[in-house]
């Protein structure tokens, strides 16, 4: 799988149309997902400008640092077909992008995540333009994975699921959720990813924070450990994925919990299929947990879209009533949170598929006593 798979030409063409069916003059995009997505450039987001000046007809532009110059040349940029413009330092660059987009226009997409002191700068060298935001058009691109980035993110599931199946060598009384977190960030390098992005290890009361992180506590015989973990692939592609364990014997309590999270996660990968809404596969997962009286220890959405970045469209969240469709990708994560006490989270990434769903991850989803 190369880069012209992965970052194929056509998707500046298809950025360009659904931008004039927008009613945008151009797309101005920044370091960051989109711009990778668009040109398969991984650039560093400095203070120094740069931008893909995408207009909805003629030749786009990628405007440069000087000294960024040669890895923008070494990138699948230029294969894309992107003209590449560099300014030294000291030289203003925002008339270059005017001069990319061929003088002065009525609308532009800025990308969602550009730095404000970008969009304002743009803003002054771009007085008669209404600014609007780049994902109008780019999210609906990025929803529907290609071959390729679903062979991505497979790839991502099979490194992650081989540091999940590594934690009997890290994870037992006595040390720390720090150190422990620090074992599984190398791992998940070893196992394959660029970047080890987060690893959250949560102990016993700890694991009732959704986010808790890490701490220097030191983790104790029967507790229940939450454990997610996730990266990014040399390709750009993330993984996700989260399972519990326990050194010796969980507390009651949380063996009867945890089937119910487990019958809950299970269902709702059951209900993803073409045509399902993302809020509907959310209510699948809650209806389970709520029916055996753990509702209010839901806290958060079932799941998130996954691709270039960790999340992405599409949310499966209440009042999201979008059809799911072939090749979106996305989490299904319920969780029970007690909180003071304990918790858990089963997390797969899954991809809808034109008759119903693929797992990207295969470890056991069964509490792992190790």
């Amino acid at each position: 799988m190369g880069d012209e798979d992965l970052y194929p030409p056509y998707r500046l063409a298809a950025a360009q149309k659904a931008t004039a069916e927008a009613g945008l003059d151009a797309l101005l995009i920044p370091p960051g997902s989109d711009l990778r997505y668009l040109t398969g450039y991984h650039a560093h987001a400095l203070e120094r400008l740069t931008c893909l000046v995408l207009p909805a007809t003629g030749e786009p532009t990628l405007v440069v640092p000087t000294l960024e110059r040669p890895a923008a040349e070494a990138s699948p940029a230029p294969r894309t077909g992107v003209r590449i413009v560099d300014h030294p330092d000291g030289t203003d660059p925002y008339p270059l992008v005017v001069a990319a987009l061929g003088g002065p226009v009525g609308a532009v997409g800025l990308g969602d995540r550009m730095w404000a002191e970008q969009v304002l700068a743009l803003r002054a060298a771009l007085p008669g333009s209404t600014q609007r935001l780049a994902g109008e058009v780019l999210r609906a691109l990025r929803l529907r994975k290609s071959p390729a980035e679903v062979a991505a993110l497979r790839e991502a599931g099979a490194a992650i699921d081989a540091v999940h199946a590594r934690m009997a060598e890290w994870l037992r009384p006595g040390r720390t959720e720090a150190q422990v977190a620090a074992d599984i960030s190398v791992a998940i390098r070893e196992a394959g990813h660029a970047t080890a992005d987060f690893a959250i290890v949560a102990a016993g009361p700890n694991g009732a924070s959704p986010h808790h992180g890490t701490s220097d506590r030191v983790i104790g015989a029967g507790e229940p450990v939450v454990v997610d973990i996730g990266g990014t692939m040399p390709s750009g592609y993330c993984s996700d994925s989260t399972r519990c364990y326990v050194v010796g014997t969980p507390p009651a309590d949380y063996t009867d919990y945890y089937q119910v999270l487990h019958e809950a996660q299970r269902a709702a990968v059951g209900a993803v299929r073409p045509g399902v809404s993302a809020a509907a596969v959310d209510s699948v997962a809650r209806e389970v947990i709520a029916d055996a009286g753990y509702g209010a220890a839901f806290l958060h959405r079932t799941g998130h879209g996954i691709g270039l970045d960790g999340h992405e469209d599409p949310y499966l969240v209440a009042g999201n009533e979008l059809p799911l469709e072939p090749g979106m990708a996305f989490s299904i994560e319920p969780g029970i949170y007690l909180a003071g006490r304990h918790g858990a989270r089963i997390e797969d990434i899954v991809v809808c598929t034109p008759d119903g769903v693929e797992r990207l991850n295969t470890v056991s989803r069964e509490l792992v006593r190790l």
